[in-house]
């Protein structure tokens, strides 16, 4: 049985936030969350982001920003030979980590707007993502002093004033609930992330929510505005767009791959979401990547 996946952190002695830099290991911490703020930049690795109910590629450089309590995992691709050295630097910090009227000051006011929108996820891209890449590489190697206090505020001030960024988890439901909810429906969502590309059963997810299944599926879907089917085949889905346009698998390959056991189950599935076959949608993506179309596998 899974447990629950809230997480406690602890600043060492002397040191009002935490910044640390993972290797490998780091990258099999299952789907968790915390009350910290957290920002992620992956120094080197490729895989599959998830954040809240977002489920997204990263690669090397990938930058971050998660909100208090948002439940999140990074999970390194099989057989990436770029992962054998995957590594990042993590920052978090609590929201009064700086007092409590800190960020209600009005010079902080950018600050606190991007700590609300943190709730969602939040990827930074462009300029802006070098930038900070940068700055915290240089903080890894800082000690607890004045200096690292005040790069950490830099950060979030550039981070802050960026217009190169893009929200997560629109939905911002799952991060909304009362930590009572989260510590229930949490495993259930790590469960899928270890679980939707194989075997999913209602029933062991309403075991980890310690419901009954009829419970389960109304609780479920009050919380994430969907059904718990619905959600699964939304992250087979996702998972199987992505193999799509980034690999030359065969479709049916893809289809079991994603969890799918049936192969026209799939196409029926992807064909109701995107109103293109999962053969016409790579086509057209190659097509409009470079103008040329890609005899793709059936």
């Amino acid at each position: 049985m899974i447990k629950a996946s809230y997480e406690i952190l602890q600043p060492a002695s002397g040191h009002s936030f935490l910044v640390r830099t993972f290797e490998i290991s780091a990258f099999d911490a299952p789907y968790h969350f915390h009350e910290e703020f957290e920002l992620t930049y992956i120094i080197r690795g490729r895989g599959k982001r998830y954040v809240g109910s977002h489920m997204e590629d990263f690669t090397s450089g990938d930058l971050v920003f998660l909100g208090s309590n948002l439940p999140h995992c990074w999970k390194l691709a099989p057989d990436e030979p770029d992962n054998e050295g995957a590594s990042a630097v993590v920052i978090q910090f609590g929201a009064n980590f700086m007092g409590e009227e800190f960020f209600n000051k009005p010079e902080l006011q950018v600050i606190k707007k991007m700590f609300q929108k943190s709730g969602s996820g939040i990827s930074f891209n462009g300029a802006t993502r070098n930038a900070v890449n940068q700055s915290m590489e240089l903080l890894a190697d800082e000690k607890g002093n004045f200096k690292m206090l005040m790069g950490l505020l830099e950060i979030l001030q550039r981070l802050a004033v960026s217009n190169e960024y893009a929200l997560l988890d629109q939905q911002r439901n799952i991060a909304e609930q009362s930590r009572a909810e989260q510590e229930r429906i949490n495993p259930v969502f790590a469960y899928l992330v270890d679980n939707f590309r194989s075997h999913v059963s209602l029933d062991e997810a309403s075991g980890i929510a310690h419901m009954t299944p009829n419970a389960f599926c109304k609780y479920f879907k009050k919380i994430t505005r969907k059904t718990f089917m619905e959600t699964v085949i939304e992250y087979r889905l996702n998972y199987a767009t992505q193999q799509l346009v980034q690999t030359d698998k065969p479709i049916s390959d893809i289809s079991f791959e994603s969890g799918f056991g049936d192969v026209s189950h799939f196409y029926k599935m992807f064909k109701n979401k995107m109103h293109q076959s999962p053969l016409n949608y790579r086509k057209n993506f190659m097509r409009e990547f470079d103008g040329t179309e890609i005899k793709a596998s059936a």
